[in-house]
């Protein structure tokens, strides 16, 4: 069922819990008694997807890439297109292999017209935004607003997307196009929505925030990175988050191995595995 047929079927007051695939911790727990360790483990993680039926397979290279290629197909075929009458397959497959490709990435939906039609193909503005509605009504996709941490008010371009699984990403997409840095944000962004924040994209001034989560307690700002050992690098991660006046928690999320309590001025690091099995 969409998310959006809830209203249309049910009557009266109701709750909508999302279930997402296994968090890193359950992933764990699944995989206990594997000889891995936590890093192997996680490279799996991101590798294979999180989908609990692939943590229980051996021999993964063979085994999970028709498993995730049937779960992919049913949910386009027929939870999207079906109910959106959509016949133009390889159209909206042109669409989610796009986002699938620039998860992490401000996108707008004329950007996505843009590029199908400079490929020969002729696709409106409006169309993308029905699919990609669709999408993110099946779950395949999460959309995520920028929020203007000065302005104090919501932007409505240039939002995120992130994907459910990063197998399936993985299986859209060549290993090239694979890289680390945004497949760990697409593990972050997942692992907030499970811990039930509401989770924005942070703009200061010309500054990103890559993420806000907000609950009834307040909000904790992130930065993710696979590494921030080259001082640029930590510096260019730090600066955004130095500028925010507040005094809400702020961290950087990162594959380096650290000591326990390294702080920048009140800005701290984790390294991103533990966190994620913190909970």
């Amino acid at each position: 069922m969409l998310s959006g047929e809830l209203a249309t079927l049910l009557s009266g007051r109701y709750i909508t819990i999302e279930m997402l695939p296994l968090s890193f911790k359950e992933y764990c727990v699944a995989q206990s008694g594997n000889g891995k360790n936590l890093r192997e483990n996680f490279n799996d993680y991101l590798r294979f997807g999180s989908f609990p039926y692939v943590s229980r397979l051996e021999r993964k290279d063979a085994a999970v890439a028709p498993f995730i290629d049937g779960i992919y197909n049913t949910i386009l075929v027929k939870d999207v297109a079906k109910r959106e009458g959509i016949t133009d397959i390889p159209l909206l497959e042109s669409i989610i292999r796009f986002v699938a490709s620039s998860i992490g990435s401000p996108i707008s939906i004329k950007k996505i017209s843009d590029t199908i039609n400079s490929s020969g193909r002729r696709i409106s503005v409006n169309t993308v935004d029905n699919y990609l509605k669709a999408l993110t009504d099946s779950y395949i996709f999460y959309k995520v607003d920028r929020y203007d941490i000065k302005g104090r008010q919501f932007l409505k371009t240039l939002g995120k997307y992130y994907i459910v699984d990063t197998g399936i990403r993985n299986m859209l997409l060549s290993s090239a196009e694979s890289d680390i840095g945004h497949l760990i944000e697409n593990v972050v962004f997942l692992e907030l929505q499970r811990r039930g924040y509401k989770v924005n994209i942070g703009k200061f001034q010309e500054n990103e925030v890559d993420f806000i989560a907000s609950d009834m307690d307040g909000r904790t700002y992130y930065q993710v990175s696979a590494s921030v050992l080259d001082a640029g690098t930590l510096a260019r991660e730090l600066a955004p988050l130095k500028k925010i006046a507040d005094n809400y928690p702020k961290l950087i999320l990162t594959l380096d191995e650290i000591g326990a309590g390294s702080n920048y001025e009140g800005i701290r690091q984790e390294n991103l595995l533990n966190w994620l099995i913190s909970e």
